[in-house]
């Protein structure tokens, strides 16, 4: 049964009478060698919202906060920020999850065949099976349209595929009269996004490293960790 995230979505509640745009912002983590000296995990998390964004505003006021007590801030990134920092923004996310809103595929990739290693067919292909899982659970009957924001993509290849993989899915899985968009945007410019940066960051160090220290204070807006090749038994390198 689909799940209404129109109701209660990052402390927002809109009104249940009206359709509303669904906003899906996606991060990753890992890199893309697929040998014993890459990583050994790749991620791709996705944040499903609708307005209002009550936890950007929160992060809105923390940064001018850090500004004011003489940080230099621009943008909120996990990885680059100061634990001091992570903290407090953790805190935010975790007090406006009031709906499992974060979605996460997880990929070993040592059990990644040889012939889907090739990155222009390796991300396209994991960022539809995301996609596909979170638009099934989506009532689509409070949609009115869904917007994809990604992080700004320099390779122009690699936007045509991610493009022609997301527009795939979206085509396969909304509605004929649910219109939807693709965007590209720097993260420093969209709180949605730092928000997925922070949350895949999370549950990639928790795959990767074994570090569930940030990963339990978001456990709970957490509705999906999908190991992919979970049942693979073959290693390939």
């Amino acid at each position: 049964m689909a799940l209404n995230w129109l109701r209660k979505v990052f402390a927002g509640e809109p009104d249940r009478k009206q359709k509303h745009a669904l906003y899906i912002f996606l991060d990753e983590g890992g890199d893309f060698n697929f040998s014993q000296t890459g990583t050994r995990y790749f991620t791709i998390t996705s944040i499903a919202k609708v307005r209002p964004f009550h936890v950007s505003r929160a992060l809105h006021s923390l940064k001018y906060d850090l500004m004011e007590d003489g940080h230099d801030i621009e943008t909120f990134h996990a990885s680059e920020d100061k634990q001091k920092t992570r903290d407090r923004v953790f805190e935010i996310i975790k007090n406006n999850l009031e709906t499992p809103v974060i979605d996460c595929l997880i990929v070993e990739k040592r059990k990644t065949g040889p012939a889907l290693q090739d990155p222009s067919k390796f991300y396209p292909r994991m960022m539809g099976y995301l996609l596909k899982y979170v638009l099934e659970r989506a009532d689509m009957d409070r949609v009115s349209e869904v917007i994809i924001v990604t992080d700004s993509i320099p390779l122009k290849r690699k936007r045509k595929a991610i493009e022609k993989a997301i527009k795939m899915t979206l085509r396969a899985e909304l509605p004929r009269e649910t219109s939807f968009r693709v965007l590209h945007h720097a993260s420093k410019s969209s709180f949605g996004l730092q928000i997925a940066d922070y949350c895949n960051w999370a549950i990639y160090r928790k795959w990767q490293r074994g570090d569930t220290r940030s990963y339990n204070l978001i456990k709970r807006g957490i509705r999906s960790e999908f190991d992919i090749f979970k049942n693979g038994e073959i290693f390939y390198y």
